[in-house]
Order: C-alpha cells, then structure tokens, then sequence
C-alpha cells in the first residue's frame, strides 16, 4: 500500500479542532489508486491552541502513515532552523522527554535560539556565529542556562548532521564562554536556620523544619497527607508530588520516592500539628490551603519565606537556599554519600558539586590542622647519637653544609 506524505489540514468544529489529510491507497490485486481522507479529533479548542492542533495533526500523521508528513530535502535552502526543530527535533525527542521535562526545554529553546534563529536556513550556520550567539547569551544569563543551551544547540545540530539535513556539524567545537554569571551560591548558617524555625508558628515551623531536618523538595513537602506518616516507626512516605498545579505519582528521579526517617522530636512535633489540624483524615494532606487540597510552593514562598527573609534580615530564604544550606553544613556530620542519602541524589557529583558549598571557617581550620602537624615536635639523631625533640622548622640549621649528614626518626 502506498502513501502520501502532506500537512494536511485542520478545522475547528464546535469545541474541537479537527484534522484532516490525504492518504494514497493501491489496491493489491487490481493496482489500482486511489485516495481516502482521513479524519483525526485532535483535542478541545480550549487545550489547544491552532499551532498545537497544528503539531498534533502532524504527528497523528506520522503514527498513522509511518512516515513524516513532510517529504526531507536535504541541503535545500527552504529548510530553516525553527522547521527543523519543530518538525524534526522536538518530535524526534518525545520518546526521551517526560511531559514536564518537555515544557521546560521547550521554552528555553523557543526563548533563547528559535526567537533569533527561526526563519535562518540550516545551512547558513557555521561555528562563528553560533559562538557569537552564546558569547551574548552569557552576558544576560546564568551559568546553568548556557550550559543547557549550549548542549541544546550541539544536540540539534548533530541530528541534522545524523539525519542528512547538514553534511557538516557547525555546532561540534562551540566553547562555553569563560566569562559566566555565577548561579546563585546563597547560603545560611546553623544560627540563621534556627532564627527561621523560633520565628514560626507550629504548622509552619514543623513544615519548614521537615523541610531542613530531611531536606525535602517543596513538589514533596506539598505533596504530603496524613496517611503517610507513621509515628510509631517515625518515618514519613514519599508516594505523591505536586508540580505546576497537578498530583502525580512519581518524583525528580527515581530516588526521590520512597521511606524517610524522622527526628524523634519532629515525629512528636508533627503529631502535635495532626492533633490540632482541621483536617486530619488519612487522605488530607498535611500542610494543606485553606480550601483543603494542597498548597501551591511560589505562593507559600512569596507569602512566607519572603517575608521572613525581611524580618530576620536574612540575605535571601528559598526552599532551594534550605536545601543547600543543609547540603554544606551536612558536610562535618557526615560522609558524602551520607549526604547524597539525605538528598537522594541519583549521583553524588550533583550533592558535592551543585549542593555542597564551601565554608571558610572548614578551610581555615583545615590548613590549622595540617600546619599543626606539619609543626609537632620530633626526635633528631645526628651522627647516630640520640638528640632532643625539636620542631620540623628548626631541624635543619646547617642545611647548608652538606658534608654533615642528620637521619630524623619520629
């Protein structure tokens, strides 16, 4: 059976928009063609807008004929880049890309390459202008966002290359920039996290103290009901997630569900808040609105956090600066991969390079210690004789006259 591979084309009816396309037909025995239009319901007006249905046609056009809908010309000058990457990359990347994954990358890559280089042919590309273009970019955003373009622009360069669109990379050898704004590195101290939790009430302080004690994600601590904590065991289940106004079922990574164990004193904290919470059935959830269903994080820290910040003049207060706070001061209570546990990094890179921040008073009182044993006291032969305990910056006081020869033994 043969096929045809066109756009087709999209109708709104009513309160759907509806899809249209052509699809050529042989007829095994006679060999005869002929053509059939095939309808396809995309989805309500209201989820989508005319471009999306746009999008979903073609794609219901790719699952039903087995091909892209739009005939390849490589090399062709009519193939631009914002062609290629939504109607080649992005769908290329659907089976690697959780739906929330593809929200975000999507908007980093429409914000800081397809606004300048939508209607720009492939093959007008070369690696000048593509450095050109991050050497701007790192002026006006943070280390992490270029670097994640950056990988953007080497990934979607290689699959035109791969896919035959581009005979050579231009992307292949663009540098990250040297100069790089700095992501914020804000840290508090164990004095400061304790002013927070004595300036907070009991639902608030548990809330926020769970959040230091087990360093929680705010998608994990909203995500919270009753039924998980169990107070004889002291420990808490991470079963659910909030994320941009939804409950799902699944976490970060794969770490991030699953068994906590609670501070005695916390377990009893947050029987206290269960004791006098208004809703403190199974399926409620534990830090809930007042409405009852959970709590949205941005609200909790523009209302809360922010606030606090001012009050305790405190240089900044976020759910992400708790949680590297507890990463770099965890750093003296136990090994990497204990703080890793804490985290539940999939990686320990990420806790130690991301999380973990250096402290001054740690690196000072490292070169203490290291010049303390560099200066203790050892006992000196010379010529085979016993001698006195001198220290190691007095041991040599004729080191220049080397006919004279010292053995030292600790």
């Amino acid at each position: 059976m043969g096929k045809s591979h066109q756009k087709g084309w999209i109708v709104a009816r009513g309160r759907k928009w509806y899809g249209y396309f052509r699809r050529k037909t042989s007829d095994p025995i006679t060999k005869q063609i002929s053509f059939e239009i095939v309808p396809v319901v995309l989805g309500s007006k209201s989820e989508f807008s005319k471009f999306e249905a746009r999008e979903a046609l073609e794609r219901e056009i790719t699952r039903l004929t087995g091909q892209l809908p739009v005939d390849r010309t490589a090399c062709s000058k009519s193939v631009t880049f914002g062609w290629f990457v939504r109607h080649r990359y992005f769908l290329l990347k659907q089976a690697d890309w959780s739906e929330e994954t593809a929200k975000v990358k999507k908007f980093l890559i429409e914000k800081d390459l397809l606004d300048d280089f939508e209607d720009i042919p492939l093959e007008n590309f070369d690696k000048f202008s593509l450095q050109i273009h991050l050497n701007q970019l790192a002026s006006t955003r943070s280390r992490d966002r270029v670097l994640q373009i950056r990988a953007y622009l080497r990934d979607i360069f290689f699959e035109a290359v791969d896919q035959d669109y581009l005979l050579k990379d231009p992307a292949r050898k663009v540098k990250v920039p040297k100069q790089l704004r700095e992501s914020d590195k804000t840290t508090l101290t164990w004095d400061q996290l304790r002013k927070v939790l004595a300036a907070l009430g009991l639902r608030d302080r548990v809330l926020i103290e769970l959040d230091m004690t087990n360093a929680l994600r705010p998608s994990e601590l909203f995500g919270l009901r009753w039924k998980r904590f169990n107070y004889k065991d002291r420990t808490m289940t991470i079963a659910e997630t909030v994320y941009k106004g939804k409950i799902r079922a699944k976490g970060k990574t794969k770490k991030s569900l699953g068994v906590v164990h609670l501070a005695k004193k916390l377990a009893d904290d947050l029987l206290r808040w269960k004791q006098q919470c208004p809703d403190n059935s199974p399926d409620a959830f534990i830090f809930a609105n007042k409405h009852g269903g959970f709590r949205c994080s941005s609200n909790y820290r523009n209302c809360v956090l922010r606030a606090l910040a001012e009050e305790l003049k405190l240089p900044k207060l976020t759910f992400q600066i708790i949680r590297r706070s507890i990463a770099t001061l965890a750093q003296r209570k136990g090994t990497v991969k204990d703080v890793q546990g804490l985290l539940r990094h999939s990686r320990a890179a990420t806790t130690t390079d991301v999380y973990m921040q250096e402290i001054p008073e740690g690196v000072q009182a490292t070169v203490d210690s290291i010049n303390q044993e560099l200066r203790k006291k050892v006992r000196v032969k010379r010529d085979g004789k016993e001698g006195s305990e001198k220290f190691a910056t007095n041991l040599l006081p004729n080191a220049t006259k080397p006919e004279r020869t010292m053995s030292v033994s600790t």
